[in-house]
């Protein structure tokens, strides 16, 4: 298996720290107001990546944490008269409520920043021992031109970068771009002890703490979205490494942005689409084939015609599940069945696809498009097997179970409660019976209308050896 490194810059090797697991940390939200669907992608693609490598044998421990104390949680805890805490908690929540919607499985460990104040203590201990830090007015700064490696994430260089940490009033800092692991706190802003008086986290340091408490040294990949290379995750970097002299994170991953009219989606532009309200509107399993219509590391535009796009995915995949069980139970068991070698053929070779699109940096949009060749392939042996009368039940049903399995690994459940209300209104059964009653009585015309009837509501009637049969057009 290959992924991409952000890091290295290229494809790699996946190999794991410990043979036959993987540790993932992913960055989550900073909970000061509902997440969009822009946040929405990085939880659903790491969710999948780690379905993937459980499906192929590795035990998994997916970390993703939530930011709950924050310059952003302040401000709107301000505007809102209520306490930071009691806001992160509430906007915390309905990021799990919300995020269990698409019916994944929750991370392993989803830490929060409040709940590890000691250990960034400790980290931040450690970086002021080592000289890599300072305090100055009760926060501590890291200093950035003292760690030879910053910049190796991002591709920047110290005396070029265009992006770095303001000066802002009340802070002494050595040079503009160094970074704060430690805030002094202000008057009325959560607070708790630390050797250099009260504060709390910077932004940055608490992945660092956290993603090391929960998976160690040298862990195997570590995730978000792409806006979080620089400086987020330079700085975590700077952070770790500068204390163990190396040995942070193996591998980078970074997922594509959400882009609306081709600008970013976020908060600051005011773009955003709730991920609350647009699943009042759209099935969850939309959401997730639309990501999964994509590679991971591609931006991805958010519009009306793609997402239409995905729901017609989602139903293209239901309405084959519902033509195998309508063919298997309207069939007779007694005639021949046709000929199913593509469709075994078809089988072998869909598994073969999604494997190698998988292995080559979790390439979901391929294995879609392996996916969508077996629909083609059942659909057309369906329809052979319908007007025969008769169908291999165990080929249809190995077929099947593939794609049901398949699906599964790409965080799409599909169950028989999805096209159960698919079978033909009675009345349209009755017109059937009609026709055939018209039929044998030679009134042609009655049976001709009976059957305009039944094409104007949206199927046809085909003649099998069994009897006639209705199919949905």
């Amino acid at each position: 298996m290959k992924i991409y490194n952000t890091l290295a810059r290229r494809k790699e090797e996946f190999a794991t720290r410990d043979p036959g697991t993987a540790g993932i940390y992913v960055c989550g939200p900073t909970v000061y107001g509902l997440i969009h669907v822009g946040n929405a992608r990085p939880y659903v693609f790491f969710a999948v990546l780690a379905r993937y490598l459980r499906s192929i044998g590795y035990d998994v421990k997916l970390v993703e944490n939530i930011t709950d104390i924050d310059d952003k949680i302040i401000e709107r805890a301000n505007h809102e008269g209520m306490a930071p805490g009691r806001l992160a908690a509430a906007f915390s929540r309905a990021y799990v409520d919300d995020t269990l919607k698409f019916g994944l499985e929750r991370p392993d460990v989803e830490p929060k920043a409040t709940e590890h104040i000691q250990e960034i203590i400790d980290h931040c201990r450690r970086l002021v021992d080592t000289g890599m830090a300072y305090e100055s007015g009760g926060s501590v700064y890291f200093r950035v031109d003292r760690f030879a490696g910053y910049g190796k994430l991002s591709g920047q260089k110290t005396g070029q970068m265009k992006h770095c940490e303001l000066v802002r009033e009340g802070e002494a800092k050595e040079s503009p771009l160094d970074f704060a692991v430690w805030k002094a706190s202000k008057p009325g802003e959560p607070s708790w002890e630390s050797p250099w008086g009260p504060g709390r986290p910077g932004w940055h340091i608490e992945c660092t703490a956290m993603s090391l408490k929960y998976l160690g040294q040298s862990f195997d990949i570590h995730g978000g979205g792409r806006d979080l290379i620089f400086p987020h995750h330079e700085n975590e970097i700077a952070q770790a490494e500068a204390v163990s002299g190396g040995g942070f994170a193996r591998g980078w991953m970074h997922v594509g942005m959400i882009t609306t009219k081709e600008e970013k989606m976020s908060k600051s532009v005011g773009n955003i689409f709730l991920l609350r309200e647009f699943l009042k509107q759209y099935d969850p399993r939309v959401l997730i084939l639309f990501f999964m219509g994509a590679h991971y590391r591609s931006p991805l535009e958010f519009s009306e015609v793609n997402l239409e796009e995905a729901a017609g995915r989602l139903e293209r995949f239901k309405n084959c599940f519902w033509k195998v069980d309508s063919v298997i139970g309207e069939t007779a068991a007694a005639a021949a069945p046709p000929e199913g070698r593509l469709l075994e053929d078809s089988i072998g070779l869909t598994a073969q696809q999604f494997e190698a699109e998988m292995q080559d940096d979790v390439n979901t949009a391929g294995a879609l498009a392996a996916l969508f060749g077996l629909v083609r392939s059942i659909n057309e042996y369906a329809e052979l097997a319908s007007a025969a009368g008769s169908a291999d039940a165990g080929l249809l049903g190995r077929a099947s179970d593939l794609l049901r399995r398949l699906l599964g690994i790409l965080g799409v459940e599909i169950t028989e409660a999805d096209y159960a209300g698919k079978a033909a209104p009675q009345e349209l059964l009755d017109l059937v019976a009609l026709r055939e009653q018209a039929r044998r009585e030679k009134d042609f015309a009655a049976a001709d209308a009976a059957r305009d009837r039944i094409a104007a509501a949206g199927y046809e009637i085909r003649d099998t050896p069994t009897g006639p049969k209705l199919v949905k057009k």
